[in-house]
């Protein structure tokens, strides 16, 4: 159990959004944390941001840009943290490392990127600097391309689950409807996602467009407080455990169709929080493609290596099934801005565990468990968090 607590949270739409940058995107959420937390500007002893950038823009030195829109934050110290997409998930875990430390008491931790401004080639590219380039820059499709491979591998061991890859695109698609913050809130549908039209196109066989995340903008923002500080406030959701777990980072030297890493970081988690997976009341996951997410049900304990397809087929991680995944819609239609996403994760715990998820509420959700990682499951992050307050 962590000596830290969430208590003030805000989020933006995600998708294509008129903020020029991520300065803006980052003020909109700042301020409305704070307020949200009831913690004046002032009081903050650290700011840690979450911005990959790899390139979306030329202007870097993001920690210093917090303070721009609140300048009473302008001798607060600020770092920015980069962890490929678990880029929002490490700013996170520095700030919980800073107030359990003693260093400080109250921190806001903010995630944010600008993607839609940049060419879909470049976008691309940029991102496949989360890849080991060395070996793995000439992947066609970006990395559509890189997880296209670990599917076509996956495939090939255990047989085509294309149908249940359409399923979880469905799935997650059903339950971003009812998420006002989501990019996209349109129920597609089984069939559309299992068949390839020009509207759902191979992407990078065998993966569709259905079955990729979205090139998003969009930040979230999260205030973090020490207990005593938090002992006066309104709201408190509190980490009973956590773990972070890295694998190897070039593909070669492992086997892709394990997410080893992810499987340490969710049993370090459990272990640490003294419980099981089906003690989970809902997850939210990182799924940036849908063989991410089947291969997370494997690395969670759900099902064994090679039948993550039997979670799909019995309706376990529905949001009526035994442990429902990605209630908020999940990256595939809330969107995946990347620096924002891991706070986004939390925050979307958050919202649930105080019962004010509105359309996307699972009813007497008290437990819950977030997974976010960075690159292909080579940096992972596993909390389970719950209400406090």
């Amino acid at each position: 159990m962590t000596k830290a607590v969430i208590t003030g949270w805000a989020h933006t739409r995600f998708g294509k959004l008129d903020e020029p940058d991520v300065e803006h995107l980052m003020a909109n959420v700042s301020a409305a944390a704070l307020d949200h937390a009831g913690v004046p500007a002032s009081a903050v002893d650290g700011i840690f941001v979450g911005v990959f950038n790899g390139g979306f823009s030329r202007q870097g030195f993001e920690a210093a840009q917090v303070a721009l829109a609140l300048p009473e934050l302008a001798y607060t110290p600020a770092v920015r943290l980069e962890n490929a997409c678990a880029t929002g998930s490490a700013a996170l875990y520095a700030a919980l490392d800073f107030i359990e430390s003693g260093r400080g008491r109250i921190a806001l931790v903010v995630g944010a990127e600008k993607m839609t401004a940049t060419p879909t080639q470049e976008v691309g590219d940029i991102l496949l600097s989360a890849s080991y380039r060395k070996e793995e820059a000439d992947v066609d499709g970006g990395f559509a391309g890189l997880f296209g491979r670990i599917a076509g591998n996956y495939f090939q061991r255990f047989g085509d689950r294309s149908e249940e890859l359409a399923m979880i695109a469905a799935k997650n698609h059903a339950n971003g409807v009812g998420n006002p913050y989501a990019q996209m809130r349109k129920d597609l549908g089984f069939d559309f996602c299992n068949t390839i039209s020009d509207r759902n196109p191979f992407v990078a066989a065998p993966l569709r467009r259905t079955d990729c995340s979205l090139i998003s903008d969009g930040a979230a923002a999260i205030v973090l407080v020490s207990l005593d500080v938090a002992a006066g406030l309104t709201r408190g959701i509190g980490f009973r455990a956590r773990h972070h777990a890295n694998d190897h980072f070039p593909l070669s030297r492992r086997d892709p169709t394990v997410f080893e890493g992810a499987r340490q970081a969710w049993a370090g988690a459990l272990e640490t929080a003294g419980i099981g997976i089906d003690d989970l009341d809902f997850v939210e996951t990182h799924d940036c493609f849908t063989i991410a997410e089947l291969l997370e049900y494997e690395a969670m304990g759900l099902a064994p290596h090679g039948q993550g397809y039997r979670v799909v087929r019995d309706g376990t991680t529905r949001k009526d099934g035994r442990l429902p995944v990605n209630p908020s819609g999940g990256l595939k239609a809330k969107g995946h801005p990347i620096g924002a996403t891991g706070v986004s994760q939390h925050v979307m715990a958050c919202m649930q565990l105080m019962g004010e998820a509105g359309d996307i509420q699972i009813d007497g959700a008290s437990l819950a468990g977030v997974f976010n990682m960075g690159g292909a499951a080579v940096t992972n992050y596993a909390s389970i968090l719950e209400r406090r307050a």
